[in-house]
C-alpha cells in the first residue's frame, strides 16, 4: 500500500478472505478496496451471504484477511497479533450490535464504563466519561437502571454510549435497528445523524435500503466485491429491497 492519507480513517487494498472447509474454499471477500474519510457517514449494504458481515469483521478488527492490507486511523492492522488487534479495537472502534450485548447484572453506568477498564482510566475518570456518554444519548437520568429495566430503544442507547465512551476513530454499527420497532429505530438513526453532524465517522452495516439511505454514501457488496458505490440519496431511489439476513449471515 502507498503512504496513508491522513484524510482517511479507513484504507483497504485487495482485501481477500478465504474460509477453508475441508477441500472446499469459500472466498467471502474478493479483492476489496475501500477508503472512508474522517467524519464520513457510510453504509455497507448487501443481502445474506454477500460478504458484508465479513467486511464488517475486517473493519472492526474482529478477523484478519487472508490477503491484502488494512489501515485504520493510520495504523496497519492486517498483520497484528490477536492481543494487538484487541488493543486497537478498544482504542479506535466503537461497536453497536443488533443484540445490544449488555451485561444484564450491571447498571447502564457500569456497562458503559467497561471499555475504559482496559484503557487504565481511574475510577473517577471512568464514571465521569460514562455519565457524559449517557447524557449524549439522552439517558443521563437512567444511569442506575439495569438492562431489564430499560426499553429496547434505551438498551440500544446504552450500547451506543458504550461505543462512544473511548472517543473512537470510527463508530461501527451492525444492523443497529434490527431488534427495534420502526418508531424506535428511527430515533436511533436520528442519533447517528446527530453524531455524524458532530464530526463522527459512522459506518453502518445493513440489509435495509431505507437504513442505508440515511448515510451520505452507500457501498453495496455482492459475492465479496463492492459492486456499487455512490450517494445515499441516489441509492434510495434505485435500490430494491434485499432479503433479510439471518443471525450471523452476510
Amino acid at each position: 500500500m502507498t503512504e496513508t492519507d491522513p484524510a482517511h480513517v479507513i484504507e483497504t487494498r485487495g482485501l481477500i478472505k478465504i474460509y477453508r472447509m475441508g477441500p472446499t474454499e469459500v472466498r467471502a471477500l474478493d479483492g476489496v478496496d475501500l477508503d472512508v474519510r474522517r467524519g464520513e457517514y457510510l453504509s455497507i449494504m448487501g443481502p445474506s451471504g454477500s460478504g458484508k458481515s465479513t467486511l464488517m469483521n475486517m473493519l472492526g478488527c474482529l478477523d484478519s484477511p487472508t490477503e491484502g492490507s488494512y489501515r485504520l486511523d493510520g495504523v496497519e492492522v492486517s498483520g497484528l497479533t490477536d492481543a494487538e488487534l484487541a488493543a486497537v479495537r478498544n482504542r479506535k472502534i466503537g461497536f453497536v450490535f443488533q443484540t445490544f450485548n449488555l451485561l444484564p447484572r450491571y447498571t447502564a453506568q457500569v456497562n458503559v464504563e467497561l471499555p475504559l477498564l482496559y484503557s487504565g482510566a481511574s475510577r473517577a475518570e471512568r464514571r465521569r466519561r460514562a455519565h457524559e456518554a449517557l447524557q449524549t444519548v439522552g439517558l443521563g437520568d437512567r444511569t442506575d437502571h439495569r438492562p431489564n429495566e430499560l426499553s429496547g430503544g434505551q438498551r440500544q442507547r446504552v450500547a451506543l454510549a458504550r461505543a462512544l465512551v473511548n472517543d473512537p476513530a470510527i463508530l461501527l454499527a451492525d444492523e443497529p435497528t434490527g431488534n427495534l420497532d420502526t418508531r424506535v429505530g428511527q430515533e436511533i438513526l436520528r442519533l447517528f445523524d446527530e453524531l455524524h453532524a458532530q464530526g463522527r465517522t459512522v459506518v453502518v452495516v445493513t440489509h435495509d435500503p431505507e437504513v442505508a439511505a440515511r448515510a451520505e454514501r452507500v457501498v453495496r457488496v455482492v459475492d465479496g466485491r463492492i459492486v456499487e458505490d455512490g450517494p445515499g440519496a441516489r441509492f434510495a431511489r434505485t435500490a430494491s429491497p434485499a432479503p433479510v439476513d439471518g443471525p450471523g449471515a452476510g
